[in-house]
């Protein structure tokens, strides 16, 4: 099935009154996200004013490239998410799939980015151990990648089912929940690169 026809003005994920509440549900959810996401911020920017990197300065450690080549993979997959949920709107499912899998192309180069990063610091002797600021910076960015990571395999479990049943007005509220989230991530990784990478690189 590659197209759906409709004649609602509303959006086809807000067609179905259980895909509404399914959505103003997720928003609720996103609020206590953003409240997690907050207090790591929050223990992070106090370990950094501390200085307790243990010896391992984050202005030596980051790298200005590799974070660039993440930001740049992370945000373009947000764009083709947005990309893919135009399509949707259209009904037309093919192109709602083309997108859907190049946004986890990019999501899964990100992660696999990340990893390396991870990797490289663990071979430079930079663990959450070392200090209580690297603590912070693994468990704050190893939440994220986990994030990542889980929409990468939702998206994926959504576009499974469309590929077998079709885009329904309740597949196409999940598939908006599913852009949601992963602008939301998107977003928080702004965040990170600013407040983290730029704001360590220059301390």
């Amino acid at each position: 099935m590659e197209s759906v026809k409709t004649n609602s003005n509303l959006p086809l994920e807000y067609q179905s009154e259980q895909g509404r509440l399914n959505i103003l549900g997720f928003w609720i959810f996103l609020g206590a996200e953003i409240a997690l996401f907050a207090t790591l911020f929050a223990t992070y920017f106090v370990m950094m004013k501390a200085g307790s990197n243990a010896g391992h300065p984050p202005k030596e450690m980051f790298e200005l490239p590799l974070v660039l080549i993440m930001t740049f993979l992370l945000l373009t997959s947000s764009f083709t998410c947005g990309l893919a949920i135009g399509e949707m709107r259209k009904g037309n499912t093919k192109m709602l799939m083309v997108y859907s899998i190049i946004t986890l192309l990019l999501g899964a180069g990100f992660v696999g980015f990340e990893i390396y990063e991870f990797a490289h610091y663990i071979m430079e002797g930079v663990t959450m151990k070392v200090g209580s600021y690297w603590s912070s910076f693994f468990v704050l960015l190893g939440t994220h990648g986990a994030h990542v990571t889980i929409g990468l395999f939702w998206i994926t479990f959504i576009l499974i089912q469309i590929k077998m049943r079709g885009l329904t007005p309740r597949a196409a509220s999940k598939v908006f929940i599913s852009s949601l989230y992963w602008h939301f991530l998107d977003v928080v990784w702004i965040f990170i690169f600013t407040g983290v990478y730029l704001l360590g690189m220059v301390n």
